[in-house]
């Protein structure tokens, strides 16, 4: 393997396709045998597709311990939660109109949930522990006289923690009262048998456990089949609680990657851990660096953790060859930070310095450790000049950071997908300026904007002789685009005079380097820390 070669972490954002499952996949786009419309059961090419679904909904029953006539074939578990939400509240809402669910839900849990709200029905909100759990005992607190579903999650997608699905499926049962669980996080990772769960409602998708994007399914247990309703009409297809014609290669595909997932599950699930494990060894020993999730039971393939001292975008962009992501792939693009982790309760500034790990069937022990020397080199190169300093590394007095950084840039998260190539990942990469100087240098004018708080904060150290800049530093945190700017413009500043010490202006600097229109305003921060040190010239 070469040294280059990118270092997939990413599993819990999406899984490559299994080789055998692609074969299978391969087979059905063009074997004759399997080109009719599983619908069509007048003649046998439509029975011969039927009787490839029909296999495939075993396995998949199977992974789950689920009956097969329990699999409803959705197009992921976007749709599964979807289906699960509206269709039971909708079903039951001459009955009750209340809903509860928690917080760090997925979006895919989230979103229908704000529907709902439009519709009119209630939803109760839980706010995990400290640990990012809902203890089964606040879902018992939250449930009233006309709650109608319950949906929790199996597997936090953002920090891995496994909730008690047994616990709080039981207090819902005991009220009678339909519990949907979104399982695409732990099936196939994790042991689940629906036999002896008291889940009502089950979500799942092929993509996250090798097979193709695209698929999934919803658990619809007998006894929740009339208390829910379907979200799509037209062919009554799926129970008729989902229509359309269904996807014979991509169904056959999730049946296959479920039963290689059911195969291997407990020695991958062993052998997952210990990676995990390995990793967060090596990362620990940075200082300043926490694991969310401590202290609650976590799933194998999952490890997030939180950076003092760094912005997590510039940490992500400077992750050369380490496809990793700032959170979950569906927001990691809206420059937000982590609703998970700020419920949990960390700060903006942490949330946002977090970086999720995941690992998965290809992952090797080499390659943990790659990516362990990678994060560190990074880290210390961005806290080096960071106004946090302090936390494991020395402050950078007057010489530049290591610009060995080079080559191909795998980046996970969309907000940095730009510094790809360019004036900015070059100036990025190297940092050049970075540093301040000492009293004994000469005259330093000092200048800075920003704060503790904020997600920018930069400072200027002018070191000036007579009217002329003979030398110009800078410290920053902030995203790639904040330190290669103010890297640019203290080179730039080197040898100016004082009446032309301020360099044209954001909207100038954006244009020559390519900045997007949306880091405008942490180009002001840079432009209001320069002016303060200017302001101090005698």
């Amino acid at each position: 393997m070469s040294a280059r070669t990118p270092i997939y972490l990413d599993y819990a954002a999406t899984t490559p396709v299994d080789p055998a499952v692609a074969l299978e996949i391969a087979r059905c786009l063009s074997a004759a045998d399997a080109q009719g419309n599983a619908s069509s059961v007048t003649h046998a090419a439509g029975r011969a597709a039927a009787a490839l679904i029909a296999g495939a909904r075993t396995q998949v029953a199977a992974l789950i311990g689920a009956e097969c006539e329990e699999i409803v074939f959705t197009s992921g578990a976007t749709e599964s939660n979807n289906l699960a939400l509206l269709g039971v509240a909708r079903a039951n809402a001459d009955r009750g109109r209340h809903l509860v669910t928690s917080r760090i839900e997925h979006k895919a849990v989230l979103d229908p949930a704000r529907q709902l709200e439009k519709e009119g029905f209630h939803v109760s909100y839980l706010t995990p522990d400290a640990c990012g759990c809902i203890g089964p005992e606040r879902v018992r607190t939250a449930l009233r006289a006309d709650t109608v579903v319950v949906s929790i999650m199996h597997v936090n997608n953002e920090i891995g923690t496994i909730e008690d699905i047994a616990a709080i499926g039981a207090i819902c049962r005991e009220r009678a009262i339909p519990f949907h669980c979104d399982a695409a996080q732990s099936a196939g990772r994790i042991a689940l048998d629906v036999r002896g769960l008291p889940v009502d409602l089950l979500s799942l998708t092929a993509h996250k456990m090798y097979g193709p994007k695209g698929i999934g399914a919803l658990y619809v247990s007998s006894a929740a089949r009339g208390l829910i309703k379907p979200i799509l009409f037209g062919g009554g297809q799926e129970r008729g609680l989902r229509p359309g014609t269904p996807a014979t290669h991509q169904i056959v595909g999730f049946g296959a990657a479920a039963a290689r997932a059911a195969a291997d599950l407990a020695s991958e699930r062993e052998r997952l851990a210990a990676l995990r494990e390995r990793l967060w060894a090596g990362l620990e020993p940075l200082g300043g660096v926490h694991l969310n999730g401590a202290g609650a039971e976590r799933a194998p393939h999952i490890l997030n953790v939180s950076f003092e001292g760094v912005d997590g975008e510039a940490l992500v962009a400077g992750l050369q060859g380490l496809a990793v992501s700032t959170g979950a792939a569906c927001s990691s693009a809206s420059g937000e930070p982590s609703y998970v982790l700020r419920a949990l309760g960390r700060s903006t500034r942490l949330a946002e310095s977090s970086l999720r790990f995941s690992l998965g069937r290809f992952t090797t022990a080499e390659e943990v450790d790659r990516a362990v020397r990678e994060v560190h080199r990074e880290v210390l190169r961005l806290r080096a000049v960071s106004p946090d300093a302090t936390i494991g590394v020395p402050r950078v007095e007057g010489s530049e950071l290591d610009s060995s950084a080079n080559g191909p840039m795998v980046i996970a998260d969309g907000t940095a997908a730009e510094l790809a190539g360019g004036k900015i990942a070059a100036l990025f990469r190297r940092l050049p300026a970075a540093g301040t100087f000492g009293d004994r240098d000469g005259t330093v004018l000092r200048g800075e904007a920003g704060g503790p708080q904020d997600e920018v904060w930069v400072s200027f150290h002018l070191l000036v002789q007579d009217d002329t800049v003979k030398d110009a530093r800078f410290r920053a945190r902030g995203c790639p685009h904040t330190l290669a700017i103010a890297a640019w413009l203290a080179e730039r500043l080197r040898g100016r005079r004082r009446e032309e010490a301020l360099p044209a202006g954001p909207r100038a600097w954006a244009e020559e380097l390519g900045v997007p229109a949306e880091k405008l305003g942490r180009l002001l921060v840079i432009e209001d820390a320069l002016r303060a040190a200017l302001a101090r010239w005698p």
